[in-house]
């Protein structure tokens, strides 16, 4: 079976410049294997969630990502932890990228998370959260495998790029996971039709 080029859309929880979870998404971009592009996305430029302004029409940027998460075979989500939690800018990206349900383009949409934090922990709390958040929309979250880097201070350069060759391994393999966990989706899409 051939299999055509995959698209897949990589944004981080973090508007920081030197985040190590932009950096892993930067190493994504560069790793990705042939037959796989991975396209980075920012979510800096996206507003509170607020019913009122979406009822009075999405803004721009809200559009812009929709778009961009509706062309993607799939999502690769960076997050970091904070305070024990998802962050604010990732979990806001997600609630506006959910509405309304019906027509989200996160229904059905293969997703895998990772993520890097400074701390022993690393991101196991924020990430089960951001799965979770995620299996509420419809979206198909990748079981495994789970890529969790604590001490991410030694593994990337101060301008957040990944340095790491066993966590670079594991960017690639993480890519390779989706890209089949993609396959098998629409597989099952298919024969649901």
């Amino acid at each position: 079976m051939v299999v055509a080029e995959m698209r897949f859309l990589g944004f981080a929880g973090s508007l920081r410049r030197a985040s190590y979870n932009r950096g892993l998404i930067r190493a994504a971009v560069e790793l990705a294997p042939s037959g796989v592009t991975v396209e980075t996305y920012g979510l800096g430029e996206i507003p509170l969630y607020n019913q009122d302004v979406e009822d009075a029409g999405e803004p721009a940027a809200v559009v812009a990502f929709k778009e961009a998460i509706a062309r993607a075979d799939a999502l690769l989500v960076a997050t970091p932890e904070y305070n024990h939690g998802v962050p604010g800018v990732l979990k806001n990206a997600i609630d506006w990228a959910s509405r309304p349900r019906a027509t989200s383009p996160l229904r059905d949409k293969a997703v895998a998370v990772m993520g890097a934090s400074p701390g022993k922990g690393s991101t196991a709390r924020a990430q089960a959260q951001l799965r979770d958040a995620f299996v509420f929309t419809g979206a198909c979250v990748m079981p495994l495998p789970e890529l969790l880097i604590g001490g991410a201070g030694g593994l990337f350069d101060r301008d957040g790029n990944l340095m790491d060759v066993a966590v670079r391994t594991s960017v690639v393999e993480i890519i390779e996971a989706l890209r089949a966990w993609t396959l098998r989706i629409d597989v099952g899409r298919d024969a649901a039709a």
